[in-house]
């Protein structure tokens, strides 16, 4: 699946032949993870493969806003000369506030401070900082600091409506701001406000809380004709290359599941991995309740039935256990 199909709870109920999901993109908030894990269903997503193409994409609306390229671009369609450097500016020596910072969060931080930039971040989690960037302990303190602020939060709903007017207002005069992550993390009629007044100098926004279904479906937003604005449609992680490495990343992990069993980096699933099945013997996938004695019981079934068992692996997650037993 890609992003826009949704696996519910009824999707996975009417699908008793179902063994495993691909999720060939980063998001899995449109697969119910837990309905598929009691159904003993490992979902697997492509975490990595477009990290590059979004970070990359980050950096260029940067220096496209920082530099006011949009305008100088139409002006001289528009058959304007307009060669001043007001307004203009450099991203080395800038501050820039990075919010989230997971596998594209992180990579952001490592290529802007290879332009120069100073890098301070804002996650829940304990992460750790790479390079000289620095951790802020709240939201607050990050928004104090950042010339240009840019989003790259997950899509859980507790991250619904994490930026509206008091964080616009809070950041600092003429600043930037990206969001290349979720649409209902934004206000978009509050960050128009601030564009307007010219609290916010500049904007990129690469997703938006309803998005057309496919190409050539009619878009609107109240943020269409603003000045300094940049609007993208949902491409963050589309370049060739990313697509390809989705491709393969997540059908290779279809395919040692399918193979082996093997759940490594399933997003819903206890992971675990072993040995491919050797020649001559039998492999066996239990997924089970995490509650003691389960994996005694299944062992003493198999010497009741006078089975050898010839390697064992076992995980937990949560409430599920996953056990895998060649024979």
């Amino acid at each position: 699946i890609r992003s826009k199909t949704n696996v519910t709870a009824n999707v996975l109920d009417a699908s008793p032949e179902l063994q495993a999901i691909g999720a060939f993109c980063i998001g899995t908030n449109q697969v119910d993870l837990a309905a598929a894990a009691t159904l003993g269903i490992p979902v697997f997503n492509a975490p990595f493969s477009n990290t590059r193409s979004v970070v990359e994409l980050v950096i260029a609306e940067i220096i496209a806003l920082a530099r006011h390229l949009t305008d100088k671009n139409a002006g001289m369609h528009a058959g304007a000369w307009d060669k001043s450097a007001k307004g203009a500016h450099e991203v080395r020596g800038r501050t820039l506030g990075i919010v989230g910072y997971g596998n594209i969060g992180s990579q952001l931080s490592v290529v802007a401070e290879a332009l120069g930039m100073r890098v301070y971040f804002y996650d829940v989690a304990d992460k750790l900082a790479l390079g000289n960037a620095r951790r802020c302990e709240t939201l607050d303190e990050l928004l104090e600091v950042a010339e240009t602020v840019s989003l790259h939060v997950d899509g859980r709903p507790g991250n619904a409506g994490l930026f509206g007017a008091e964080q616009f207002a809070m950041m600092r005069h003429r600043s930037l701001f990206l969001n290349l992550c979720r649409g209902f993390v934004v206000d978009h009629e509050a960050l128009r406000e601030h564009l307007l007044s010219g609290h916010i100098a500049g904007a990129a926004l690469d997703v938006f809380a309803d998005e057309p279904k496919s190409a050539g479906d009619p878009f609107t937003t109240s943020l269409q004709g603003l000045p300094n604005v940049i609007l993208t449609p949902h491409i963050g992680g589309s370049t060739e290359e990313a697509q390809t490495d989705i491709g393969r990343f997540v059908a290779g992990k279809l395919r040692d599941y399918a193979d082996s069993g093997h759940t490594t980096m399933s997003v819903n699933l206890p992971q675990v991995q072993t040995e491919s099945r050797a020649a001559g013997r039998s492999r066996l996938l239990h997924v089970h309740q995490n509650v003691p004695g389960v994996l005694a019981t299944v062992n003493g079934l198999l010497a009741n039935a006078h089975v050898n068992i010839e390697g064992q692996v076992l995980s937990t997650r949560g409430e599920l256990g996953y056990v895998i037993t060649d024979v």
